[in-house]
This record gives structure tokens, C-alpha cells and sequence, in this order.
């Protein structure tokens, strides 16, 4: 007899992020980001062409939004991050607004370490993701389309 994998699904935990983020004017109550500053990021498939939505805790950098590409320290970057490398246009659920905006990929240099400094300082927790992989992880800003 096998134990219950005790890993919440991830498909149902991205779900349960994105409702309890539209629930409660963006903040998220229970889990491992509750109290932390999440967006959600909508995206274009890369290779399907189909609409995504990622949850992602962000920092502010002036009037962009800053995400990072870590998946938790994951040897690979996450899907979002090829989604909007095929379609920098994306959409932004943050601090009670909805918005379009092109994402700048910061992948080496030192305005990604500037703003991986910013994000490092205000969640902690990412530092642990940087000791965790080889990869260089990449910043996105998220600057509003006006």
C-alpha cells in the first residue's frame, strides 16, 4: 500500500490561488503565499496558442511589476516564462486592477541583479530557489501599456 503524496496537485493549487487571489482584492489568505504580494500573469501559449494564468509573487520597481523566472530553484524556467518570451504582450491581475503589459526579460547583467537584489530583499525565500540551481534566473518587468 502507497502513502498519499503529500505534494498538493499543481494544477489544483494554481486553481485555488487564482481564486482565493480574485476573492480577496489580491490577497491570497492560506498557504505558502498567504500575505506575500501575488499577481497573476496571463499569458499566450507558447506552443498551444491557448490562454495561461500564473500566480506569481512580485516586487515593484518604480511603476513596473517584477517577477521572477524561478520556479522554485527548478533546473528548467517556467512555462509562463517561454509564454511570454513567443508573446511579450500579456495581461496583469495586481493590487485590485486589471491591465495589459509588455514583459522585459532581464536575463544576465547588472539590472537583473539589481532588480533580483530588490525582489531577494522583500521575499527572502528566493534566495534559497538561486542556491538551488545552476541557472542564471531571469528578472521580467511587467511595464503597463498606456
Amino acid at each position: 500500500m502507497t502513502s498519499p503524496d503529500p505534494r498538493p496537485d499543481p494544477a489544483e493549487f494554481t486553481r485555488d490561488l487564482i481564486a482565493q487571489h480574485r476573492a480577496n482584492g489580491g490577497r491570497i489568505l492560506t498557504g505558502p503565499f498567504q500575505g506575500r504580494p501575488v499577481l497573476l500573469l496571463h499569458t499566450v501559449g507558447a506552443r498551444t496558442g491557448e490562454p495561461r494564468i500564473a500566480p506569481l509573487v512580485y516586487s515593484r520597481d518604480g511603476d513596473r511589476y517584477v517577477v521572477m523566472a524561478s520556479k522554485g530553484g527548478a533546473p528548467q524556467n517556467p512555462a509562463w516564462y517561454a509564454n511570454l518570451l513567443a508573446h511579450p504582450e500579456v495581461t496583469v491581475e495586481a493590487e485590485g486592477q486589471t491591465f495589459r503589459a509588455l514583459a522585459h526579460v532581464e536575463d544576465a547583467g547588472p539590472e537583473r541583479d539589481r532588480l533580483w537584489g530588490v525582489h531577494a530583499a522583500q521575499h527572502p525565500g528566493f534566495t534559497e530557489y538561486e542556491r538551488k540551481t545552476t541557472r542564471t534566473i531571469p528578472a521580467v518587468s511587467l511595464q503597463r501599456i498606456r
